[in-house]
């Protein structure tokens, strides 16, 4: 980080294992600069220029991330797009596109003061009607948006104050609102250009971040190149003014079996998600660099169907935990790289349960016992149980990232060993998304990466709310807890609730944990200045720079 910081009030400390912060109106208040004696050696300048190529290992169904919802999206895009607050890496939210804010007592009412110097790459003025277009945009796509609605939680409206003052009114007081707004998702497009393209903005892409948006061929590349007129760099970075590469160019390898070899070979500079038997190889290799990077938020984890048949019954669902070995599954998959999961947060996420571990520990022998109290018998040999003429058979739907297909498998032999079917479809992300939202699935991974515990009230909403809800629960209590958290102000209270919500969410077995993900990266040593945001899946790409062959 920069050693001039910005000194931010808070309104909020500390939430069990990290700090959630937001500023109270305090401005920018620079240190004091070092004396001349004793003063460190300056740091020379990294060699300006080059061509990153950055290998991306999931082609997302589209790159509007006020539309679209995968993280793949946000790895290229966190360089397009600047956020009105930044989040570091300690936890601490610091101005970005706005300078300072406050909250008023009530938590109803954010306002914000923007920079005056920041426009779009289009030349257009980033100011107070930019904010409100973006946040109103997001609004109202409704539905449509499958992420960022969820993130504005009860958001009413934007009031224009001035040119560069907005305020944002809330309808009930939103804890994570900060959080929301330091995401990529809630970057600011330009609104010229918005409406200029319109259903085709997606390949139009304006923000004002340090790199420009040059070109997307859906499933072969995108490319973005060097904003020269970048000066509004965000505290998290480590230099001002603009990036140091001229040109980014992300492909996309979503064979896992090619990751490795285009690092290999000098096809690529930087892979994502290094295959763990891969990563073994490059670890010991001086010309690679490691980068395994925790990812908070929930982990990657099988949404249970709790409204179909027989996932319907909690002892079923209770028996597909126990009959996972998920140390196992972790053990021969991710090869270490991994820990196991136990519950709806990783343990690197604030307000993690600690009693989580060790739940639904492995005990295939309680698992045909949960299934023979539910009435489900092997009658006729085949090694299937099956109740009222019908086998007792689970339709999974998976995506093919993640190593899903591996874990599948194991999770497959594993279930067969107490006598249920698990039928695999693997499909590309919408397909999946359709099937779960329609519920016809009975198994459905999903990972959504979060720095706050609020991103099981996007998992687990209640039937009235947006959000990823495939588990199909609308359980009272669960809902009550997840409602008061999300709305309360009071740290110890807020992190009391979330903790209530892990417990309950594993009593009524509406998800089978595997991993907390770890993000395994990997890059040529000749990549320097390469860091990953707090959530542990965008790269912060303005101070990487290439050392010379």
């Amino acid at each position: 980080m920069r050693s001039v910081r910005m000194t931010v009030s808070r309104l909020m400390a500390l939430l069990v294992a990290g700090v959630l912060m937001v500023s109270c109106g305090a401005g920018p208040t620079p240190q004091p600069a070092p004396t001349v004696d004793g003063a460190p050696e300056p740091t020379p300048a990294p060699p300006g220029g080059g061509r990153l190529v950055y290998g991306l290992t999931l082609a997302p169904s589209g790159i509007d991330p006020h539309v679209d919802a995968s993280s793949e999206l946000g790895i290229p895009l966190t360089s397009v797009y600047d956020t009105l607050v930044y989040q570091d890496l300690d936890g601490s939210f610091v101005a970005g596109l706005a300078e300072r804010w406050e909250v008023s007592d009530d938590g109803l009412v954010y306002t914000f003061n923007l920079r005056r110097d920041v426009h779009f790459h289009d030349g257009t003025p980033f100011n107070a009607r930019a904010v409100q277009f973006n946040l109103d945009r997001i609004r109202d796509l409704g539905a449509a948006s499958r992420k960022a609605g969820g993130m504005l939680g009860p958001y009413a409206r934007t009031e224009v104050v001035d040119e560069y003052t907005v305020r944002l009114h809330l309808s009930e007081p939103y804890a994570p609102l900060l959080d929301s707004l330091s995401q990529v998702y809630l970057g600011m497009a330009s609104p010229a250009a918005v409406q200029q393209w319109g259903s085709e903005y997606q390949l139009h892409q304006v923000g004002t971040g340090p790199f420009v948006f040059q070109e997307y061929l859906p499933n072969d590349h995108l490319t973005l190149v060097r904003n020269p007129d970048y000066a509004w760099a965000p505290e998290v970075y480590d230099h001002d003014g603009p990036a140091y590469l001229d040109e980014i160019e992300f492909r996309f390898y979503v064979d896992p079996a090619v990751r490795a070899l285009a690092l290999e070979s000098g096809e690529a500079h930087v892979m994502g998600e290094i295959p763990p038997q891969d990563a073994v190889r490059l670890e010991g290799d001086e010309r690679f660099a490691l980068h395994l990077v925790p990812v908070p938020g929930h982990p990657l984890q099988f949404f249970i169907n709790s409204a179909r048949l027989p996932t319907d019954d909690l002892r079923v669902r209770q028996a597909i935990l126990y009959a996972a070995d998920r140390e196992s599954i972790v053990n021969t998959v991710f090869l270490g790289y991994s820990p196991v999961a136990w519950g709806p947060l990783a343990a690197s996420t604030m307000g993690y349960e600690p009693q989580m571990e060790g739940t639904y520990a492995h005990d295939p022998a309680r698992a045909n016992a949960l299934l023979d109290e539910a009435g489900w018998v092997d009658t006729d040999g085949d090694g299937v149980r099956d109740k009222d003429g019908q086998p007792l058979v689970l339709q999974a739907y998976l995506q093919g990232w993640g190593y899903l297909p591996e874990v599948g498998q194991l999770l497959q032999s594993q279930l067969h060993d107490v006598g249920m079917e698990m039928q695999m479809q693997t499909v590309a992300y919408p397909a999946a998304v359709e099937a779960a939202s329609q519920g016809l699935h009975h198994l459905a991974p999903m990972v959504f990466s979060s720095s706050d515990p609020s991103v099981l009230n996007l998992i687990f909403p209640s039937s009235s709310e947006p959000g990823f809800n495939w588990s199909k629960t609308d359980d009272a209590e669960l809902a009550g807890y997840l409602a008061e958290a999300v709305h309360t102000m009071d740290l110890n209270r807020r992190a009391e609730l979330y903790s209530q919500a892990q417990i309950r969410i594993m009593d009524l077995a509406l998800i089978l944990p595997i991993r907390d993900y770890v993000n395994i990266n990997a890059a040529s040593s000749r990549v320097h200045g390469l860091q990953y945001d707090r959530r542990g899946w965008f790269p912060w790409l303005h101070d990487v720079y290439l050392e010379e062959p």
